[in-house]
């Protein structure tokens, strides 16, 4: 599966790298922060970065996925505002990340810095029937820690 990605800022590839995975069993790419001089965010705040590169997905059998850098997110509590950000196959636009600083102090992103993955997946476009009924199961509609601990 090809990922064309099309630098919109002149900075990627020269002071930015283009995302790549780090490692042979890598399951996401860095992306990086294309920013012209640092940004804080304050704790409690958001912000959005932009990380420089545009990304044409092959079909609507893919999608990519913008997840937290576990670092991040566990040092500081810098993660992306949306939880998971998607970026269906027909966007063309750069790629920008909000992120939130759940954090105790505030948090500076410089430029270059990685500040979150970008994963590509399958996927699967489900026929919606509706139904009167839905078949049983053994966990039935217990909710929320219904299967334990």
């Amino acid at each position: 599966m090809e990922l064309k990605v099309k630098a919109v800022s002149e900075k990627i590839g020269r002071e930015i790298p283009a995302p790549f995975y780090a490692s042979a069993g890598a399951a996401a790419m860095d992306l990086h922060a294309c920013l012209d001089s640092a940004v804080t965010i304050p704790a409690g705040g958001r912000t959005v970065v932009p990380t420089g590169i545009a990304i044409a997905l092959p079909s609507a059998d893919y999608v990519a996925l913008v997840l937290a850098r576990s670092g991040l997110g566990i040092k500081h509590g810098v993660v992306p505002s949306n939880c998971v950000g998607v970026i269906d196959s027909d966007y063309r636009g750069e790629v920008m990340v909000g992120l939130s600083n759940s954090g105790a102090s505030d948090y500076t992103v410089r430029p270059g810095d990685r500040i979150a993955q970008l994963m590509v997946v399958p996927v699967v476009q489900a026929r919606v029937t509706l139904v009167d009924e839905l078949d049983e199961t053994d966990r039935g509609a217990g909710g929320f820690g219904s299967t334990g601990r």
